[in-house]
């Protein structure tokens, strides 16, 4: 486009001249510029406004046409390519796109350069949208103004861009060599904040400042709420600085205000500060929480620390570091430490405070399988003091966890035909405060080989070369001991270790039609470190428990031979909605011999005062689930095994031949088993189990033990049948649990994106916790409005028979527990839920939690109310759901002990 610009400064015409008229002059100044082009340094450069036409040399070159303005020195021929040229000061160093819809204009003499209508450039990574843009050569200012249509109104205002900040503008005065600016009516976002300012100055690259300006994270052109202030400093992509602001909502100001306010608007992750929370306590005090920093070590490495702080005196601090390295492993480590200080409620204990001193650690680590193939490792561990859980505030989820356990596992296979795996297993029980380590477990097997298979097999083979045998090992080390009594000595005593090792053989016989046949041989045995030896004393009336320590073998050996069958029945209906019910049964039956090697470690012992006996085995209680059972064993077992279905009409798919497959039972079965060499009690326990999905929404599981011999009045089975009607009060333990979950339909578009909780795969329990209790007090930012109504519920009822600690009898342990959380609509944006967990066993509701949330747009209203549970609290609370604003909020919380309530 050079040649226009010279065309025009040679013939020095007094009119305006168009780019369509005299095709031919374009050849012409073409020829000049080959001449020219060598001597002259003449940079041309764009940008516009609208002027007045007084200047006779003012020339129009260009209409309803895009241009493009490059570097002269980049056409330079190869032949001169080796000279010296001297570049003018007020060259550009990039080029200039630009268009416009009306007409481009420049003026010779004072070196300026007009666009008219819808005008636009585009320089290196910047680019202005403008009705009008006017470019000053000599002095590199650019200005650009909007327009208004035929009624009054703005249109095209001044848009500038550069990389990811766009700014709409009244007017905009620029100098693109020192990259200073002067902007009015500025409307611009950076990050998640929207900025409105009166005058807007940039007085560097990176830095700008702002006169009167409004920000907000509501992206409405009227926004629900803004901070207010006079001057405002912004750090493009860094942060935001501001001297005393105050909120308004609607417009209207607030007679509140805070000193300064800073806000990040780094992208990405980046280190900082993490602003604390207030609340308020009558267990703790008042107190900040949440306080604490986040540091970014490395790009796969970071670490966030965080603090609380009581007025009692209590305070806790949390450190968590996260990890990965791509396709090698990812994880995280946490650990927590509280210094508890509870205002004591209790008259009976004198100390003003109770608490103390409590732990937890947590990590949490996976390794990717394509790391090391035939490697794998992961690790998950929550250790830690059994009060940490009881002395967390607010946190009804972990106050009520009484079971916490850890695990951390190595295997190593070889070709897929061994297999190592290493275990370190913990669990503690936070009421009893009984902690169990197992480390290590180890477990070694060979999987099936064929000795007698051809390695060049040609068939089915022979029967014979069916024939298989394998190998499996384990070995045990377990660790007992209570966190009160702390002791090596004592946790040495409690040590126990045991090993396992089995030498099974199998046989595939050919099937006869349906029926499969398969025998097998079983050859086991178990190691022991330690015997138990009980024996009644008479002089405190109670049994005693003596253990000796050596190395001990406990053999086991077993044929038997199974088989097993498919039955099919279907009987099909003549209606238009249930075509079929079919009925599969898998009937199986085995026969089995066991010889007795278990006689030599059983033993005789007096239980009472009134000289019960009592049978009990040396390795009770020693680890590797104890001894074998005495007593030959031959006989047989049997099961039955059921699936009932349904096939009915598709009422989504209306052709004549479209059914689907409806489950009414996914399994229903029984086994036992019947000892024709055993003196007494020859028939065994019946196990009865029942699954099923009703309707895709109710969730049933179903199991119980039947003994069918009678008992005595303490419980003790006496060798005798039940009779039929009284045949069902042997129920010895089981349980049923039911499940089931129901919402209406989403009341918006189908395609409408339901909100989620983020789920962060780096997140140890801990973390999951603080973020559920974020969730419950922010439920307005993860709950669905568009779903008028939600329930969940779910029910469990465990029971089960067990021996009397003093062998006087037998007790009935039962655990019955229901779970409900559930929301409703009460109009499009209110909605009212809650959750809560009921010890039906015990008859008492132990917590429950409710809330009201109020959808605002870009604010949220959330009032949360505890009633029941560990600490009872209520909080309402008034804040921006943006996370950069998160923490500038009304809160109003009050928490209480449960005695107190």
């Amino acid at each position: 486009m050079l040649f226009y610009f010279i065309f025009a400064a040679v013939i020095n015409l007094g009119y305006k001249n168009n780019v369509k008229y005299r095709p031919s002059i374009v050849n012409i100044a073409f020829l000049l510029i080959l001449t020219l082009v060598f001597s002259t340094n003449l940079t041309i450069q764009a940008q516009a406004t609208r002027v007045p036409n007084t200047n006779k040399k003012l020339v129009k070159i260009i209409k309803d046409t895009s241009v493009v303005i490059k570097d002269t020195t980049k056409v330079i021929p190869d032949s001169v390519s080796k000279r010296s040229f001297r570049l003018s000061k007020d060259s550009m160093d990039a080029p200039v796109t630009y268009n416009a819809a009306d007409s481009g204009v420049m003026i010779i003499p004072t070196k300026e350069f007009f666009l008219y209508g819808e005008a636009k450039t585009v320089y290196k990574t910047a680019q202005l949208d403008a009705a009008t843009i006017v470019y000053d050569q000599q002095s590199q200012n650019i200005r650009a103004f909007g327009a208004k249509d035929t009624t009054g109104n703005p249109m095209s205002n001044p848009k500038f861009q550069e990389g990811e900040m766009v700014s709409l503008n009244d007017s905009i005065y620029f100098n693109m060599k020192s990259g200073k600016g002067l902007t009015k009516n500025t409307n611009f976002q950076q990050g998640e904040i929207f900025v409105n300012a009166n005058t807007m100055k940039k007085v560097s690259k990176d830095d700008a400042f702002a006169w009167k300006a409004r920000f907000t994270t509501c992206n409405l052109d009227e926004p629900h709420f803004a901070f207010r202030t006079n001057k405002l400093k912004i750090v493009m992509n860094k942060l935001g600085v501001s001297g005393p602001a105050y909120p308004e909502f609607e417009g209207v100001p607030m007679p509140i205000g805070i000193p300064f306010g800073i806000f990040p608007l780094t992208r990405g992750r980046h280190s900082g500060l993490m602003a604390p929370a207030f609340s308020s306590s009558e267990d703790f005090g008042l107190g900040f929480e949440g306080l604490g920093y986040y540091k970014i070590l490395s790009d796969n490495v970071d670490a966030t620390v965080r603090s609380n702080i009581y007025s009692y005196g209590g305070y806790s601090v949390n450190l968590n570091t996260k990890y990965i390295m791509r396709y090698k492993y990812l994880g995280n480590f946490n650990l927590s430490f509280q210094h508890s200080k509870i205002l004591n409620r209790n008259t009976a204990i004198a100390s003003e405070f109770t608490g103390g001193k409590t732990f937890m650690i947590n990590w949490s680590h996976n390794m990717d399988s394509r790391a090391l193939p035939g490697t794998t490792f992961s690790a998950n561990v929550n250790f830690g003091s059994t009060k940490y859980n009881s002395y967390l505030l607010n946190n009804p989820y972990q106050n009520y966890q009484n079971q916490i356990s850890s695990s951390i596992s190595y295997g190593k296979s070889w070709n897929n035909k061994y297999n190592l795996s290493v275990n370190l297993n913990h669990n503690q029980n936070n009421n009893l405060g009984l902690v169990n380590l197992s480390l290590p477990n180890v477990t070694f097997n060979a999987v099936t080989i064929y000795p007698f298979q051809s390695q060049n097999q040609i068939g089915a083979g022979k029967w014979y070369e069916k024939l298989g045998i394998g190998y499996n090992g384990s070995f045990q080390n377990q660790i007992s001991y209570y966190d009160s009594a702390f002791n090596i000595q004592k946790i040495l005593d409690t040590m126990q270790w045991g090993a396992s090792h089995s030498i099974p053989i199998s046989l595939s016989l050919p099937s006869l039609g349906p029926i499969n046949i398969t025998p097998s041989v079983s050859f086991e045995e178990k190691w022991f470190g330690q015997q138990s030896t009980k024996s009644w004393n008479p002089t405190t009336n109670k049994v005693d428990t003596a253990i000796s320590r050596g190395f001990y073998r406990a053999p086991h050996v077993s044929f038997g031979i199974g088989t097993a069958s498919r039955l099919f029945g279907t009987y099909k209906f003549k209606g238009n909605y249930v075509k079929a019910i079919r009925h599969e049964v898998r009937p199986s039956l085995s026969i089995n011999y066991t010889p007795d090697l278990a006689a030599s470690y059983h033993y005789t012992a007096k239980v009472d005062t009134s000289g019960r006996t009592y049978r009990f085995s040396k390795y009770d209680g020693t680890g590797m689930g104890g001894g074998f059972s005495e007593g030959t064993f031959g006989g047989m077992g049997f099961g039955i095994d059921n699936l009932l279905e349904m096939k009915v009409k598709d009422k989504v798919d209306t052709s004549a031949d479209a059914f689907r497959k409806v489950k009414l039972i996914e399994g229903f079965g029984f086994t036992y088993n019947y000892n024709f060499l055993a003196d007494s009690f020859q028939l065994g326990n019946f196990n009865f189990y029942a699954r099923t999905t009703l309707f895709d929404r109710f969730n049933i599981t179903s199991s119980f033990t039947l003994d069918p011999y009678e008992v005595d009045s303490k419980g003790f089975r006496v060798n005798k049948l039940k009779m039929p009607g009284k045949f069902m009060s042997g129920i010895s333990n089981g349980g049923i649990s039911l499940s089931t979950s129901f919402k209406s339909k989403t009341n918006t578009d189908k395609d409408a994106k339901k909100k989620e909780i983020p789920i962060d795969p780096f997140m140890t329990a801990d973390e999951q916790q603080r973020q559920l209790q974020y969730v419950k007090a922010n439920p307005a930012e993860f709950t669905d409005f568009t779903i008028p109504w939600t329930l969940t519920v779910s029910y469990s009822l465990q029971f089960s028979r067990l021996m009397k600690s003093d062998y006087s009898g037998f007790k009935v342990q039962t655990y019955s527990s229901l779970n409900f959380n559930g929301d409703f609509s009460l109009t499009p944006k209110w909605k009212i839920g809650g959750t809560g967990y009921v010890d039906v066993a015990k008859g008492s509701i132990q917590q429950m939690s409710m809330f009201i949330t109020r959808e605002m747009h870009c604010w949220q209203l959330a009032i949360n109310v505890t009633p029941i549970g560990l600490y009872k609290s209520f909080s309402i609370t008034i804040n921006p759901k943006s996370g950069i604003l998160r923490d500038l909020k009304i809160n109003r919380s009050r928490t209480f002990s449960s005695s107190t309530y």
